[in-house]
C-alpha cells in the first residue's frame, strides 16, 4: 500500500495494491467500522478550544470522513482538530481526494496528515536528532469557499506529498519506514482566526485527543510486545481526560474462516484476542485514570460482508465474485504472497470458495473492538 525503493525482497500481502483495493471495495468493513465508532461519539468528554481526532491509520480515509460527518451532526458549532496517520501515499491521496465537502460543512477544521511512527505521530515530533532536522512541516490554508475550489487547491499538492510521503524497507523487518518525516496542515484561511489556537505548530502542538480511531493498527501475527509497547501504549497515553479509543481487530469465526481451514485446516492467525492484549496493556501502563473495556460479545462483536447480489450465490456463482471472495478472505486471515502462490497453482480453492458461499448465502467477516478511557473532568 506505499511506494516502496525495494533494496530487498520482502513481499507481502499488505504491499500488494490490488488485492487492498479490491477488498476495501468489495468489503463493507469500512462503514461497519465507522458506525461502530460511532457509538462512541456521544460519550466524549469535550474541552475547549477544539473536539481532538487521532486516526492511527487512515487508510483510504472512509472510515475517517464518515466519522466527520457523524461528529459534525452532534458537533455543528465545535472547532475539530483531526490527525491522521497514513504511510502509504496512495492512501492519503484517496483520503485528501474525500476532504472537499468536510471542509464545506464543517470549515472550522484542522486536518493533518503525518507519516511519523505511532510513538511520534500523536505529537507531530520525530524521536532522533536527525527526524527533527529533516522535519517536512507544510502549511496549507485552502482559499475559496466552495468543494471545487478546495478539491483543485488539495489536487495541486499532490508533487510535494510525492515528495514527502517516499519510503523505504527496513532491512530488519522489511517493514515500510519514512524517509524523512511529514507533517501536511490544511485548513480553510477564512477561518484562519478562529483556529489560530488550534493549528499545530512545532513547539505548540496538542498532544491529548478526545477520540482515538485504532483500526487495525498492527498485523495479525506481530509480536504482542510490538502491539503493546509501539502501538497501543502511546495511543492510550495520549487520551485526553473524558477521551476513548476504541481499537478494531479482525476476530475470525466466521464463514471467511472456514475458506481458510478448508485449505489450511491449522491456520489460527486471530491468536491476541481482546482479554489479552488489555490485560497486558494494563500491566505495561502506569496511569491510574485509564480504563481498559473488552466488552462482552454483544458490545464488542460485529460483522462486516461482502457485497453481493442474491443471484451471485446461487447455482452458478461468476469467476470475479469468486476471485473478490477468496482474495477478501486471505486478506482478512493474512495470508503471505508465497503461501498464496502455491495453492492458486490449483483450482481447488475456487471450488472451496464457491461451496462456502452458497452454504452460507454469501460471505461475511467478524471483527472485534475494545475500548480504552480516560476518566472525565469533573
Amino acid at each position: 500500500m506505499a511506494e516502496i525503493n525495494r533494496k530487498s525482497i520482502h513481499f507481502r500481502f499488505y504491499d500488494n495494491r490490488q488485492k487492498y483495493l479490491l477488498f476495501v471495495n468489495t468489503c463493507s468493513e469500512k462503514w461497519a467500522i465507522a458506525n461502530r465508532v460511532g457509538i462512541e461519539l456521544p460519550k466524549l468528554q469535550i474541552f475547549p478550544p477544539a473536539l481532538r481526532i487521532f486516526d492511527a491509520g487512515l487508510g483510504d480515509g472512509t472510515v475517517l470522513t464518515r466519522v466527520m460527518r457523524h461528529t459534525h451532526k452532534l458537533f455543528p458549532n465545535v472547532p475539530f482538530y483531526i490527525v491522521g496517520k497514513e504511510i502509504s501515499l496512495e492512501d492519503i491521496r484517496l483520503t485528501l481526494q474525500k476532504l472537499p465537502d468536510r471542509f464545506y460543512e464543517h470549515p472550522s477544521t484542522v486536518f493533518v496528515v503525518t507519516n511519523m511512527l505511532y510513538s511520534e505521530a500523536t505529537t507531530l515530533t520525530p524521536r532522533s536528532a536527525k527526524g527533527k532536522a529533516e522535519l517536512n512541516w507544510r502549511e496549507i490554508p485552502l482559499t475559496g469557499n466552495s468543494t471545487h475550489d478546495f478539491e483543485e487547491q488539495i489536487s495541486g499538492i499532490e508533487s510535494d506529498l510525492a515528495d514527502g510521503w517516499q519510503v523505504e524497507l527496513d532491512e530488519k523487518t522489511g517493514n515500510p519506514k519514512y524517509v524523512k518525516p511529514s507533517v501536511f496542515i490544511l485548513y480553510r484561511k477564512d477561518h484562519q482566526v478562529l483556529l489560530d489556537n488550534i493549528i499545530p505548530r512545532p513547539g505548540k502542538i496538542s498532544k491529548e485527543y478526545n477520540l482515538i480511531i485504532a483500526s487495525q493498527p498492527f498485523r495479525l501475527g506481530a509480536p504482542i510486545n510490538l502491539k503493546i509497547k509501539s502501538v497501543l501504549c502511546p495511543l492510550a497515553k495520549s487520551l485526553a481526560p473524558g477521551g476513548r479509543m476504541i481499537t478494531i481487530q479482525s476476530y475470525g469465526n466466521d464463514p471467511g474462516m472456514e475458506i481458510i481451514r478448508q485449505i489450511w485446516p491449522n491456520e489460527d492467525p486471530f491468536i491476541h484476542n481482546r482479554f489479552l492484549l488489555l490485560e497486558l496493556l494494563r500491566a505495561e501502563i502506569t496511569q491510574k485514570d485509564l480504563y481498559f473495556s473488552p466488552g462482552s460479545d454483544a458490545q464488542s462483536l460485529f460483522k462486516y460482508v461482502m457485497h453481493t447480489l442474491p443471484s451471485e450465490v446461487q447455482e452458478s456463482i461468476g469467476t470475479s465474485t469468486l476471485m473478490a471472495a477468496w482474495n477478501a478472505a486471505v486478506y482478512v486471515s493474512q495470508i503471505e504472497e508465497g503461501r498464496l502462490e502455491m495453492i492458486m497453482q490449483n483450482p481447488k480453492y475456487l471450488d472451496v470458495t464457491a461451496d462456502i458461499l452458497k452454504k452460507r448465502r454469501g460471505l461475511w467477516f467478524n471483527d472485534e473492538s475494545f475500548i480504552i478511557s480516560r476518566r472525565r473532568k469533573k
